[in-house]
């Protein structure tokens, strides 16, 4: 997981509810003010094993998940309370969450060695299959002091647009909201167990 320096534009502020303090965590609500304030930028990364299944000789194309507020964002997200979230102060993903995540899949494809080929739409082979994802959740939740990972994902026919399979993946890990670091470590582990699944499920499908 690597670190880096970026500057977050002032004048911007969350629309939705959310707690300045929770349980001792620092959340940003608004970050109007003079000049920028700094963030630190943390990356995900793609399991390398443990990734088992049956092999295909399909292609397969990955989309960018579908993510709605606060997820389509590069900031980390963080539960306070049911129906209250907000941003982890002084910290950030090194790109928007569902592009990020996008990579993620098809970096876990590869490692796999399950697919004959995988990568973006409109790369240069033709897939058989698509793979569409929804993240439905990707935070730390303060209550249960557990990084939730929850990712819908659907395999569509190409020449159809027919669904041939569908399922809910998620996992949970012990995650702490206190920094940057711990935060995007936590979610970092509970991503690769459900980049696992998603992976060994999506190759055995046809």
């Amino acid at each position: 997981m690597s670190r880096a320096r970026a500057t977050y534009k002032s004048g911007e502020t969350l629309s939705w509810r959310a707690a300045i303090r929770a349980g001792g965590v620092s959340l940003a609500l608004g970050l109007a003010g003079c000049g920028g304030i700094t963030l630190d930028s943390y990356s995900l990364t793609a399991p390398r094993d443990g990734i088992h299944g049956r092999a295909s000789t399909r292609q397969m194309y990955v989309t960018e998940p579908v993510a709605g507020s606060p997820y389509d964002s590069e900031r980390i997200v963080v539960t306070t309370a049911p129906g209250e979230v907000a941003y982890l102060k002084g910290a950030q993903w090194i790109e928007r969450l569902p592009r990020h995540i996008q990579t993620m899949m098809i970096q876990s494809f590869e490692n796999g060695r399950l697919l004959r080929s995988v990568g973006r739409p409109g790369e240069r082979f033709v897939a058989q299959v698509s793979l569409n994802t929804e993240i439905r959740r990707f935070d730390i939740d303060v209550t249960s002091r557990e990084a939730i990972v929850e990712i819908s994902a659907k395999i569509i026919a190409e020449s159809s647009g027919r669904i041939i399979a569908a399922r809910i993946f998620s996992a949970r890990t012990p995650g702490s909201a206190q920094d940057g670091k711990s935060a995007s470590a936590a979610l970092d582990d509970a991503l690769a167990r459900t980049l696992r699944e998603i992976v060994a499920w999506a190759s055995a499908q046809g």
